[in-house]
């Protein structure tokens, strides 16, 4: 034992003195410098939009239109968010989203995983036949009439599952989660079959709490998708009071929603709303993603690293 021991120990000497070595290299102290000023710079150029964007929404129009605003708000102001949250439409548009995206997220990310589940068993008959049908919609489509035919013709017109059915599951999506889920170990389902679970369970009890990271990130890119996404609804949507909110301001900075839908927008707000109304669209389609994506972040960098190290 103590003979091991010794045999060892030289072994981790040079060990560490090869990463003291590295780490002393005249090369590698300028990668580190000039891997700080790349990373340093992206995330200028990265957060720069934003806190512009931020700004502009805070600053009276005289200083946006003579190009004053940078960083920091000129003239404060909330006169435009004051204008938005105080009228009703707003708020039952926003809560028309927040269901539509729930919803939305919820069917996609349970029938994504059940199909890339069964793409990833190489066992499976008529496997190749699946993949191929998946794989055919991402090139080719029915188009924009035949879709609003069909739903239409179903009855899903004026319905959450106008949005949340046609979409429901992204290729893109699928193909990850099936190549997340080959790279598990068999042995693990193997010896939860020997004890007695059925495919069911062990979806539930042994993949899923296993694949948290590829299911946080897809909820992310869920999430994300049906939470900016107008388009669907302004084709199947008849009435305001079933919008969501991005149809609500695209029609403000359009100018297709008068003072008539927005109660308290005056004739002497008008100029102040207009200067400002596309900042402040952003800042409110984007708070709510921004605000949860602290929350799942260390899953989405694992789910958006997988297939780098396969186990």
């Amino acid at each position: 034992m103590v003979t091991v021991d010794a045999a060892e120990r030289p072994t981790e000497t040079v060990r560490r003195s090869q990463r003291r070595g590295i780490q002393e290299t005249r090369g590698y102290r300028a990668f580190r410098v000039v891997n700080g000023i790349i990373l340093t710079l992206v995330v200028v150029v990265t957060l720069y939009p934003f806190v512009n964007i931020v700004a502009r929404s805070m600053s009276h129009e005289s200083y946006i239109i003579s190009g004053q605003v940078n960083l920091v708000p000129r003239g404060f102001t909330l006169d435009t968010y004051q204008l938005l949250m105080s009228d009703s439409m707003f708020w039952t548009n926003y809560r028309n989203t927040v269901f539509y995206t729930v919803t939305a997220t919820v069917i996609s990310i349970v029938m994504t995983t059940c199909y890339a589940y069964v793409l990833s068993k190489k066992q499976l008959k008529g496997r190749s036949a699946l993949v191929g049908i998946a794989v055919f919609t991402m090139f080719f489509t029915g188009g924009l009439i035949p879709n609003y035919v069909l739903v239409t013709s179903l009855g899903l017109k004026n319905s959450v599952w106008a949005i949340a059915l046609p979409n429901a599951i992204n290729v893109f999506n699928l193909l990850v989660m099936k190549a997340f889920f080959e790279s598990l170990p068999t042995e693990l389902e193997e010896a939860a079959a020997v004890d007695g679970l059925n495919t069911y369970g062990i979806l539930l009890r042994i993949v899923l709490p296993l694949s948290k990271a590829i299911v946080a990130t897809m909820v992310l890119f869920y999430a994300v998708a049906f939470w900016n996404s107008w388009f669907a609804a302004f084709l199947y949507m008849d009435r305001q009071e079933l919008w969501p909110v991005t149809i609500y301001l695209r029609n403000l900075i359009a100018g297709a929603t008068g003072a008539e839908n927005v109660g308290a927008i005056t004739e002497a707000d008008e100029v102040q709303a207009e200067a400002t109304l596309k900042a402040v669209t952003i800042v409110l389609t984007t708070l709510p993603i921004l605000l949860v994506y602290p929350f799942i972040q260390r899953y989405f960098v694992r789910g958006i690293m997988l297939g780098a190290v396969k186990g």
